[in-house]
């Protein structure tokens, strides 16, 4: 029987877990190994939980703004935004990525001066969709 996510971050304060998928791309990279851990402040723009939709889907996305009592999320390598999400569908927060035996801290200076960026991303994303 697999175990839910927020299961071992309660028994345990912290998830370790082999990210797949592609939806954080260039932040978080296929088979980068993630530290999720228990929410221990309120979370704030750019900050990158782990949450479950009303589906019961889990989804690793970027907060891009804080209004109405909810965040809206998107991944970094989408263009599609996710309104609605609110604190109780939060399982934990990322903090580190492991990648090639490095630790990545998710929360510093640098980081989030990237993550301001991503609009732009998110545009030529769009640009490469309508050349498609």
């Amino acid at each position: 029987m697999t175990r839910k996510f927020e299961d071992v971050i309660a028994e345990q304060g912290k998830l370790v877990y082999t990210h797949v998928g592609d939806s954080m791309y260039p932040t978080i990279r296929k088979n980068d190994l993630l530290v999720i851990e228990a929410v221990s402040r309120p979370l704030k723009q750019y900050d990158i939980p782990l949450y479950r939709r009303d589906s019961g889907q889990v989804v690793l996305h970027r907060i891009i703004s804080t209004r109405g009592g909810g965040w809206t999320m998107c991944g970094d390598n989408r263009r599609y935004k996710e309104h609605g999400i609110s604190e109780k569908n939060v399982i934990g927060v990322l903090t580190t990525i492991v990648r090639d035996g490095r630790e990545i801290a998710v929360d510093t200076p640098r980081r989030r001066l990237a993550a301001r960026l991503l609009p732009l991303r998110r545009v030529m994303l769009l640009v490469r969709d309508q050349l498609r």
